[in-house]
């Protein structure tokens, strides 16, 4: 069990006035598993959550559902138009009130009961950027594409050779960070290359990096799997930027 009591590393505004996480979730078109989503979030077992729901410029009914949602831990956020992964999240960071923030995407791939074991290290005082692997440990892991794991190991990898850093797994969704450590970080993609980004960015700063074992549900693209090959490309390039940058 967790002692939250070890979070805050700075003192908090009034006693039970600050959440303890900020969950950050970019939305895209995601109709069929969005409300069953957020009601996963309110019952992971990490008291005082911040929502934070940030639609980017939905067009399949995600954006009515969203805006008949009425409680004081939710936060929704609208794009007029669609602007990325990245840009969603940008959005989200910028409202974060919690210690903590986590990424969660708004389809059903990751858990969010395993929240506790990814802000785990953060919560300890060992770590400042917590990173969720979906290839280590024995979690279950739906299988699916081949090419997919191929494509993610080889940008991982190429990612590690920058940053000298030993990941298993850069293009997770599942990334923690304290607060003050996020919002103090520009982030420039609009897509999928916010992860590669993130991690240069993080890796120059020198921040206290762990990683850990986590379960995936993957979807296939006829369930509404969005990345493809053009964002592996980008993903290149975003390690080269962003790693070869002087800032």
């Amino acid at each position: 069990m967790l002692d939250y009591s070890q979070l805050s590393t700075r003192p908090m505004v009034s006693a039970g006035s600050r959440p303890l996480l900020s969950v950050i979730i970019p939305c895209f078109n995601e109709a069929a598993t969005i409300l069953d989503l957020i009601e996963r979030v309110r019952q992971a077992p990490v008291p005082s959550k911040q929502l934070i729901v940030v639609d980017d410029g939905s067009t399949d009914g995600t954006r009515d559902l969203l805006s008949r949602l009425d409680a004081p831990d939710l936060t929704i956020l609208m794009h007029e138009r669609n602007q990325g992964k990245g840009a969603a999240l940008a959005t989200g960071f910028a409202a974060a009130e919690g210690e903590i923030c986590i990424v969660q995407d708004a389809d059903l791939e990751y858990d969010p009961n395993e929240f506790p074991l990814v802000i785990g290290p953060i919560v300890e005082g060992k770590a400042d950027v917590v990173f969720g692997s979906r290839f280590q440990g024995a979690a279950p892991h739906r299988v699916v594409y081949f090419w997919h794991r191929m494509g993610n190991g080889f940008l991982t990898l190429m990612s590690n050779m920058f940053t000298d850093l030993n990941l298993t797994d850069m293009e997770t969704c599942y990334k923690a960070f304290r607060t003050e450590i996020i919002q103090s970080i520009p982030i420039r993609e609009r897509r999928f290359g916010f992860e590669p980004e993130i991690t240069a960015k993080v890796a120059k700063r020198r921040c206290r990096i762990y990683e850990v074992g986590i379960s995936y549900y993957g979807r296939t693209y006829d369930e509404g799997k969005k990345i493809g090959w053009k964002d592996g490309v980008r993903a290149v390039w975003c390690i080269l930027k962003y790693n070869l940058a002087s800032k």
